[in-house]
Formats: structure tokens, sequence, C-alpha cells
């Protein structure tokens, strides 16, 4: 496959508005059209002008299930799904204004960004696209959670995900993208997910302050009672909610039966663009979330230090 890709942008900004899922504050988000080689910035309009934070690993401040970058003391939140949307759309340039701390979770999936900017929205720019490439294979693994990460040396970028999280509802799952696969039908549309169980100690604990019913995958691993279905309708403030056959909450209609595995797809590509670019490597991760993720795209920034 030939890599000579000239770097992309985009045509016009393009501005979302909605709640973020862990502080539950509306923000305005607005992802603009930027030069060749600035990469992915994020700015802060409501703190400064001219405050950016790079999208790079080593501003990892927090990975309490979402990515949070910080710089100079300004922090961004959540910021995996639109940096798997641009990632997956080949976008290498564009500075995010937001207007408070974390970024609107949305319908917890890419789409709305990938809708938005799909159709026109992309433009081709006079240089050759950077791709990151590495010169030997990076292992990073965790005893504590039993995940790992493998990345080895590629002419192109290439994801694998395998989860289990010994759940009888959703069982082994696996997903892959490269970049013959369409991201915008085959990723970018899956969405964030929650297992029953763990909603009432994150409401309890300030964590979901942003969830709805619009926005997670429910997984309903162990039976519950009338009650705590009818408990769970009030919190999200809905009509009444049911336990599917299949084991979901009737909240929504899955777009994959392995939904829950491309959404932890989507995750690893929005992670792994805190490497600095698009990062010419097989990624290989079993079990991954957020914490393993950004240490392996530390650990890829730390290479690329040594290479220099």
């Amino acid at each position: 496959m030939e890599m000579k890709q000239l770097q992309q942008t985009l045509r016009k900004s393009y501005s979302f508005e909605g709640k973020g899922l862990h502080t539950g504050k509306v923000a305005v988000l607005t992802i603009n059209p930027a030069p060749v080689n600035t990469g992915i910035k994020f700015r802060r309009t409501d703190i400064s002008a001219d405050g950016y934070i790079d999208a790079l690993a080593e501003y990892v401040s927090s990975t309490d299930r979402s990515t949070t970058l910080t710089h100079d003391g300004i922090s961004v939140t959540t910021v995996e799904h639109l940096l798997s949307a641009l990632t997956g759309m080949g976008i290498d340039n564009a500075v995010i204004d937001l207007d408070n701390v974390e970024v609107p979770i949305l319908d917890g999936s890419a789409k709305p960004y990938i809708d938005a900017i799909w159709k026109d929205g992309i433009v081709e720019q006079d240089a050759p696209r950077k791709y990151v490439e590495i010169d030997r294979e990076i292992t990073v693994t965790s005893e504590k959670t039993g995940s790992s990460i493998i990345i080895t040396p590629s002419d192109r970028p290439s994801f694998d995900v395998k989860i289990d999280f010994n759940s009888k509802v959703l069982g082994l799952q696996e997903a892959h993208w490269d970049m013959s696969v369409n991201y915008a039908e085959e990723v970018g549309v899956c969405r964030t997910f929650v297992f029953f169980h763990e909603i009432e100690y994150l409401f309890r604990n300030n964590l979901i302050k942003g969830g709805d019913v619009d926005n997670a995958i429910v997984i309903v691993e162990h039976p519950v009672s009338q009650d705590q279905l009818e408990h769970m309708s009030k919190l999200f403030n809905v009509p009444m909610l049911e336990r599917c056959e299949n084991g979901y909450l009737n909240n929504l209609q899955l777009r994959f039966p392995n939904e829950c595995a491309r959404h932890k797809l989507l995750d690893l590509i929005g992670d792994f663009r805190l490497v600095g670019g698009f990062l010419k490597a097989d990624v290989k991760a079993v079990r991954s979330g957020h914490t393993i993720n950004t240490n392996a795209a530390r650990e890829v920034r730390k290479l690329l230090n040594t290479l220099k």
C-alpha cells in the first residue's frame, strides 16, 4: 500500500455542544482548521486565548475512566473519542477550542464528529504526512488488570483489541482497524458502555454527572429487581427501563454484536494519537483501558526522543 499521504486539515470549523460525561458541565467544542505541522492542539477559551495543550502522551494527567491532558495548570478531560475521530478520518492538523473542562460526550461515540466532517470537510495540504515510526517492539503490561499492549514496527497503522470482562453477556470480543477498514462506518459509530452494577457507584461518587441512557450501552450482568430498574429509570429521568433477553438494558439497540470491543478499539486509536501523529505500527491490545493505552503511547514518545 502506497503511503505517500499528504497532510490533511478541515475545510471549515465545526462546533458541538453537550454535557461532559463525568463533570455534567455543558461545553461548546469547536474543531478548527490548522496549518501544516500543527498537529492536534486543544485551547481552553474560557481560561486563555493563547494557552495551548498539545495532544501528547507526556501531558496525560489522569486516566480515571477517561483520558485527561494537563499543561501549565490547564486541563482538558475525555479527549479520546475526538482524537479517535480525527485519526480515523485522517486529520493531521486541527486546533480544538473548548469553553469548559470536559469534551462533550454527545452520543457516546465519535459519530457526531464523523457526521459533521465526513461529507465535505477534509482538505489536503501542501506537505507530506509525517508518520511516527519506531525501530523496535515495545511491550507494556499490567499485572493488576491482566492487560497488555504489544507495538510492533510496521509499514502502516494497524490496531487489534481483545476484551474480556469475565462477563457472560459480553463474552470474549475482538475488533480490528487499519486504513483499509472504513473507520466512519465500522468503528467511529460504536458507543461507550457500562455495567448496570457500576452505575449507582458512579453516581454516588459523582463520576457520571453527564450520563444518560442515550450515550451508553448498559450491560446487565446479574439479575436485577424491579425496584432497581425503577430506581435507575428515576436516576436517568426516563420511562421504565428493562433488561433484554441478550443481557443489555433496553435503552438502545446495539449497532454491532461486538460494539463494546469496537468501542474499546475507538478508545485505543484515540489514546494512541497521543504519540504525536499517525503511528506506523501494529498495536495489539488485550483487556486495554486508558491507563495502559496512554502508558504505551508514552513509551513510544520516550523511544522517539532516543531516536532523535
